[in-house]
């Protein structure tokens, strides 16, 4: 088992996570991410939706792997300008209003400038609307109140703020003493974080990959596309590192790596899931098997989209998907020592 990154890791997660890339507007953090692997003596390159490939070669050429996680979160963007001066949304991603009820947000304006505020019900103050806990949370209610002296449509507009501005939501991250992490966007900061953290200690060791080996940092992943185009031929096996969801009948946990076994989209590979339960059980990595009813990942992108591979998809346990996440350290390290594992370990 190769040295584990765990604590470098969750510094990556912590700097990853107050970086705002709502799905569209990841251009900061592409660039951010860039410059790291630059650093790490890599030459990563863009494609022109804007993720990030890296490819690293191995000892085997011809065959080949395909690794990734994405950088692009959930956000919104101005629909309209209310007449009082505030924002009606539209939101980026799958989540609902009340995931983001009462959150600071910045507007990235198209000029360059940023504003912050408050996602708030139109409908708040229960000193003067009988159905501030009943009314609908949505598109209607929901508002963004901004933090300048506005109060109409000419007035906001006046400070540069229009249609298509982009809207990211405050991560508030902590990382607590007991090994707990809370954040907006661990979803999938973490696993970004992972292969960060496994690229730089490969660079400064100098270990050789088995195989040729594509990193690919997606940029779309939460409108349901990222990795799936840019996949040589020769790649035989997609791994997406993404997140683990917990809730009822879930098995997931905060303290293991969840493989997915099935989410909407189908079963993954049952032969490559197994390998990667294998790995677990030879190297004593705390794991759980998992099915996701609600979810796509861009490994089931690429399968949609025609890719001729294996897939699979491991992460995190997370905690409150798509809303104020959490997770633990244990279970980053368990998802770690998996990637690891496999990338080191031969195919079959």
């Amino acid at each position: 088992m190769v040295e584990v990154l765990k604590e470098k890791t969750i510094e990556k997660v912590g700097e990853l996570t107050m970086i705002p890339s709502p799905t569209g507007n990841t251009f900061m953090i592409i660039k951010k991410i860039k410059e790291q692997l630059e650093s790490y003596g890599y030459q990563p390159v863009l494609n022109r939706k804007g993720s990030l490939m890296l490819t690293v070669k191995g000892k085997d050429e011809e065959r080949q792997r395909f690794i990734t996680a994405h950088v692009d979160t959930l956000g919104a963007m101005v629909r309209a300008i209310k007449p009082d001066g505030r924002l009606k949304i539209d939101l980026i991603g799958g989540f609902r209003f009340n995931a983001v009820e009462g959150e600071y947000c910045t507007i990235h304006t198209a000029g360059g400038k940023t504003f912050s505020g408050t996602i708030l019900m139109h409908q708040t103050s229960v000193h003067v609307y009988k159905d501030a806990g009943t009314a609908e949370r949505n598109q209607e209610n929901m508002e963004v109140k901004i933090d300048e002296k506005v109060s109409s449509a000419d007035e906001t507009s006046s400070l540069g703020i229009a249609v298509g501005d982009f809207i990211s939501f405050d991560p508030r991250t902590e990382i607590m003493d007991n090994g707990f992490i809370k954040s907006r966007h661990l979803d999938d900061k973490v696993s970004v974080a992972i292969l960060l953290s496994f690229l730089e200690k490969y660079s400064e060791e100098g270990w050789e990959l088995p195989y040729t080996t594509h990193f690919f940092i997606s940029n779309n992943e939460e409108i349901g596309y990222g990795g799936n185009s840019n996949i040589s031929e020769k790649v035989e096996e997609y791994l997406a590192v993404d997140m683990g969801a917990m809730g009822d009948d879930q098995q997931t946990d905060e303290y293991s790596v969840s493989i997915c076994v099935k989410d909407a989209s189908g079963p993954y590979h049952y032969l490559f899931r197994q390998r990667l339960t294998e790995l677990c059980q030879k190297n004593h990595i705390p794991y759980q098997l998992d099915i996701y009813p609600y979810y796509g990942s861009d490994a089931s992108a690429a399968m949609k989209a025609g890719a001729d591979v294996r897939h699979a998809l491991v992460g995190a346990g997370i905690d409150a998907s798509h809303a104020y996440e959490r997770t633990h350290e244990e279970s980053i390290k368990a998802t770690e020592e998996l990637v690891q594992a496999y990338l080191m370990s031969a195919m079959h």
